[in-house]
């Protein structure tokens, strides 16, 4: 279990991002307000609290909140590849993208980083880590959904091969939907129980993990899970917990424009 029990002190201020913030940078900030803007210049607590109005600051200084971060673009994600479990790395853009995102994030003051212990979220995660001087804890429950014969095939082959199991979406010798749900959902709960009311932590992990389980600690019925739309690479979505009770605050805040898109159904 990770323990969170306050916020991270000392983080380096987010305005001074230098060359590369500007540009798509500015939608990104624009996507994430009421929440990366509003967290600057914050002392003893949430940042967002700081600035926000009185009622808005009640609600996160009695709330924790999870940034569910998903990994910058790999080469796979640009020829459309079903990543699944394989450890592919970033790209030179998927860097870049993390670079952007950390300074934005930073902003947050988070008080704890856990990623995916796959390459590619780990080096997602790591531009944060160096900006907020936290420590990554890695917990292999929020890998991506392990895709089986379907890993490393483009969509166009998956329906070409396995036209069955793509209409249901069921890679053979993989992991189901609700398999996927069950694993990552868990994995979330675990990280939610050792944070201390008005504490946020980030979370870096993949597109059908987060989604998946997010809709389960949203409490969605499996067949409103599509109802929650992929995430682009390297952006975010934001859960609130406040007396039990789980809400999306954000989500795909941080896009650039044509996203590549998350690989899951």
């Amino acid at each position: 279990m990770v323990q969170v029990r306050g916020a991270a002190e000392g983080p380096p201020e987010p305005g001074a991002a230098g060359p590369g913030a500007s540009g798509g940078g500015d939608g990104a900030q624009a996507a994430a307000s009421g929440s990366g803007d509003a967290a600057q210049g914050s002392s003893g607590g949430t940042a967002a609290a700081a600035e926000a109005p009185r009622g808005e600051a009640r609600y996160y200084e009695q709330s924790i909140r999870l940034v569910l971060w998903r990994h910058g673009q790999t080469r796979w994600n640009v020829e459309g590849r079903f990543q699944g479990q394989s450890d592919i790395p970033l790209d030179e853009v998927g860097e870049r993208q993390a670079e952007r995102a950390a300074r934005l994030l930073a902003g947050l003051r988070p008080a704890a980083i856990v990623s995916s212990d796959l390459g590619r979220a780990m080096a997602t995660a790591a531009p944060l880590a160096r900006l907020t001087g936290l420590t990554v804890t890695t917990d292999k429950d929020l890998r991506e959904r392990y895709g089986g014969l379907w890993e490393g095939l483009t969509d166009s082959e998956i329906r070409t091969r396995y036209p069955d199991e793509h209409a249901v979406w069921l890679p053979p010798a993989g992991e189901s939907s609700t398999t996927v749900a069950d694993r990552a959902g868990a994995a979330l709960d675990r990280i939610a129980a050792g944070m201390a009311p008005g504490t946020l932590v980030v979370v870096v992990s993949h597109g059908a993990a987060i989604r998946l389980g997010a809709a389960r600690l949203l409490g969605f019925p499996e067949d409103l899970w599509g109802a929650v739309g992929p995430l682009a690479n390297c952006a975010w979505s934001i859960l609130g917990r406040r007396r039990s009770r789980w809400r999306l605050l954000e989500h795909n805040a941080g896009t650039l424009p044509e996203p590549v898109l998350s690989d899951d159904r």
